[in-house]
């Protein structure tokens, strides 16, 4: 019998408002082989405070390979340019310098949306769209994360929960924080999500959404009611797609 070819294990790292979330990732098959641990964001979530988080994590695990951190930023080469949804310290950080010091190891960063689509694209329900068409996957979470391919490249850092939208950035109006806040129902959330897909229809086309963040494990009790010309499909990762799309960027070469 010939022997079984061994797992590619990364760690992947997901830094988001509320929670740092880290595990092992068999990237032959985009999945977790250990129990996802989550530890809550640091207040003030300065970069030291971050990093002192995501070392933490990396001990849990007494995990020394190769590290990939998602954070919800832009991150061009290595440094970050924005800072809605996390402490304004961020901005101009070298966080793969950063966290690579903390980890004494290197550590390869991008942008959380961007890498829970990556995820998508190669291990979930979006993999038929990996070399064909334009694929959009939305998070919808505090704010609304998103991640655009074309014919299965990514175009990174696209933050298109900044659109504005009834006269503000969109996020604050469809995001499901916005849900929760205002108490909506999830029909009546599910016309302002439709309305914020059609602005995104108009501006790129797209052959396919995929819904992801926590609420696309409700997908049942809003799909109903989403109206557009574009396929719209639910993330199968879910929750995990940022811990598997950190640890497969990780592993790659070259630099957001």
């Amino acid at each position: 019998m010939a022997k079984k070819k061994a797992a590619v294990k990364v760690m992947g790292v997901d830094v988001g408002g509320s929670g740092i979330k880290g595990g092992i990732v068999d990237l032959r098959i985009g999945e977790l082989i250990t129990e996802r641990h989550r530890i809550k964001t640091p207040k003030p979530a300065t970069p030291k405070a971050v990093a002192g988080v995501v070392s933490e994590l990396v001990d849990h695990f007494s995990w020394k390979g190769q590290v990939g951190v998602a954070i919800p930023t832009i991150v061009r080469r290595g440094f970050v340019h924005s800072a809605a949804n996390i402490d304004k310290s961020w901005v101009g950080e070298n966080a793969e310098k950063r966290f690579s010091k903390a980890l004494s190891r290197p550590v390869r960063v991008l942008n959380d949306a961007d890498a829970a689509g990556l995820a998508e694209l190669h291990y979930g329900t979006a993999a038929e769209y990996a070399t064909d068409g334009v694929a959009i996957l939305l998070t919808f979470g505090t704010g609304i994360g998103s991640a655009i391919f074309v014919d299965g490249q990514l175009l990174p850092n696209s933050e298109l929960g900044h659109l504005q939208l009834q006269g503000d950035d969109a996020e604050h109006w469809a995001s499901a924080k916005a849900r929760e806040d205002e108490k909506l129902s999830w029909k009546a959330w599910a016309a302002r999500v439709t309305k914020y897909l059609a602005h995104l229809e108009f501006l790129f086309s797209p052959d396919v959404f995929i819904i992801g963040g926590g609420v696309s494990r409700q997908s049942a009790d809003f799909f109903p009611y989403l109206k557009s010309s574009a396929r719209i499909i639910a993330a199968e990762l879910e929750n995990r797609a940022g811990v598997v799309g950190a640890a497969w960027y990780a592993a790659q070469e070259g630099a957001l």
